[in-house]
């Protein structure tokens, strides 16, 4: 492992030193979350910094723009942050306030927990140009359009209006991405900012910034979990873990000659668009060197000699009506005429850009929007024609997974209170004793410890609230489960463990699962059918090795080659 000291290195715009972060927990006890690390961020390059859930990436970012809260979070006194001369840890507030969004910026990785929700796009990006850069309405306005549009919001010029609920996740972080840019920053710190994004939105931003630090000199910190875009982007990598750094280098030397246990750990546990294994590797296999899998993936065991088929889904459609003046009404479809059935036992795969409609999709299926018109038959019974009493008795068998962890659990339950709460209501377990073991049983098997039971969502990093999530819906032992981008937030390692234990589930109880992602290679890893979805619309629907080997529509076409040359 090399050394996490270097001297002040005078080229660089950022210089990190000795930095070392600890939380209060309560009066009498701290947790420490950076161990003095250090590093620094060359001018005009793009430096990345990975690792797990947890490794300390975000707090070294919100460190550095001086978001950590005041009121628990401590800086030891040793520690040094130098901006383009400036001593960060020095500034009054009023100083940080007036150099963060003008020359030092931040996307961050959850867009919906950072847009004000009563606010129009338009104005929270205009809001920053009249700040920063003097500009009036009618300049904001018309520099906030071109923003949008040079982040590839479709329809700029109606989106400005728009409020963060009106937008699909991928469109929220794009609009996050257009407020970071919009003074052309310095420095633009990306906390995860693809995340929510399909992989020709990620080409497309990625290229944007890389354009962007080209034409104005602007370095960046790229913190993700993403090895795959690292390649694509980085110049130099930092691998950490457990608020250190394990090794350091640049991004060819890290992914051909990688020397720490844990970088090559990182490296394997990645799914392949190329093949499907039986199982991921994860973590612990790799470094222990047990990566000897079977190369192919076979047809579940417990399901391959039946073929029925527990959901039927005609002609489903979802058209939503907004207002656009006191008598006048605009009509958008958002899922049109859509049809699919899936086996028990089996995963359907939905994919598509940002806005294609695979989410509402998901959302329709589980009336949590309500239907245009359509059918959706599980065992023959039609849900979409049930009262709510009537389909209450169904929740417990058709689950979902929301793609955002943070808005999805309830801030102010403890993780106990949130997992035996569906139980409770759906009666399983003989008491509360026999639930709180169930609850155990299950963080240990999305990678979280039993002692997170006593513990608030906040003092989780975003991957680990996705886990609390997961494990919420497997209480429920349902037969079919909605997954949508159910491990977009995860990293690479726990992204494993999770597929892994998904598919071992399926095999279990014979689960189905409909997995909506962006991600092409996860899909390839957990889908046997796999569904197209472009504008609303189903534009192929094949068995997935079929399609992928040859796809028919020319958007799948142009989807699977974006994939593979952000993922190879």
């Amino acid at each position: 492992m090399r050394p996490n000291t270097s001297p002040i290195n005078q080229t660089s715009l950022l210089q990190v030193r000795d930095l070392s972060v600890q939380f209060r927990i309560d009066k009498n006890h701290t947790h420490t979350v950076l161990h003095g690390i250090s590093f620094d961020v060359p001018r005009n390059t793009t430096v990345a910094l990975v690792g797990e859930s947890g490794s300390g990436k975000s707090v070294s970012a919100l460190a550095v723009m001086g978001l950590l809260p005041a009121n628990n979070a401590m800086i030891h006194p040793a520690s040094s942050i130098i901006f383009n001369g400036q001593s960060l840890l020095s500034m009054t507030m009023a100083q940080h306030r007036c150099l963060c969004g003008k020359e030092l910026a931040m996307i961050f990785q959850e867009p919906m927990s950072s847009l004000n929700p009563v606010l129009s796009v338009g104005f929270q990006i205009a809001e920053v140009l009249r700040q920063h850069m003097g500009m009036n309405a009618r300049q904001a306005r018309s520099r906030a359009i071109a923003l949008l549009e040079e982040v590839g919001i479709p329809d700029p010029h109606l989106k400005i209006d728009a409020y963060p609920s009106q937008l699909s996740g991928g469109q929220q972080q794009r609009v996050m991405i257009a407020m970071a840019i919009a003074c052309e920053p310095k420095l633009l710190i990306a906390d995860e900012p693809t995340t929510a994004l399909d992989v020709t939105v990620q080409k497309q931003i990625m290229a944007l910034i890389a354009g962007l630090q080209k034409k104005h000199q602007m370095s960046v910190l790229l913190i993700t979990h993403d090895l795959a875009l690292v390649a694509e982007i980085a110049d130099q990598v930092l691998v950490m873990r457990n608020g250190e750094i394990r090794e350091r280098g640049d991004v060819r030397q890290i992914f051909d000659h990688p020397v720490d246990s844990y970088t090559k750990a990182l490296l394997h546990c990645r799914p392949s668009l190329t093949s499907r294994s039986q199982r991921l590797p994860v973590m612990q296999d790799v470094m222990e060197s047990k990566i000897n899998l079977p190369p192919m993936r076979q047809a579940n065991q417990h399901v391959a000699a039946t073929q029925d088929n527990i959901l039927v889904v005609h002609h489903l459609s979802k058209r939503f009506v907004t207002r656009t003046g006191w008598l006048q009404r605009k009509e958008f479809v958002a899922v049109q005429d859509v049809s699919f059935t899936l086996a028990r036992g089996k995963t359907l795969g939905i994919v598509g850009e940002s806005g294609s409609g695979k989410t509402t999709l998901g959302l329709t299926l589980l009336r949590l929007h309500k239907a245009s018109s359509g059918q959706v038959l599980f065992h023959g019974q039609d849900l979409l024609s049930m009262s709510s009493k009537q389909y209450h008795a169904y929740k417990q068998r058709i689950q979902i997974v929301f793609q955002n962890p943070y808005a999805s659990l309830n801030p102010r339950f403890t993780i106990e209170q949130i997992l035996l709460e569906p139980m409770r209501i759906h009666q399983i377990g003989a008491n509360d004793h026999e639930r709180v073991a169930l609850a155990r049983q299950w963080l240990q098997k999305v990678g979280l410890p039993s002692t997170a039971l006593h513990r608030y969502p906040h003092e989780f990093s975003g991957g680990q609230r996705q886990r609390i999530a997961i494990a919420r819906c497997l209480t429920m032992q349902p037969e079919i489960l909605v997954c949508d981008e159910s491990v977009s937030a995860l990293d690479v390692s726990v992204q494993a463990q999770v597929l892994n234990l998904l598919r071992d589930l399926q095999d279990e109880f014979g689960m189905s699962y409909i997995f909506i992602s962006h991600d092409l290679s996860v899909v390839k890893y957990m889908a046997d059918d796999l569904m197209v979805m472009y504008q609303g619309k189903v534009v192929e629907y094949a068995d997935a090795d079929t399609l992928y080997a040859a796809p028919q529509h020319p958007y799948t076409r142009v989807l699977l080659g974006a994939n593979r040359g952000v993922k190879q």
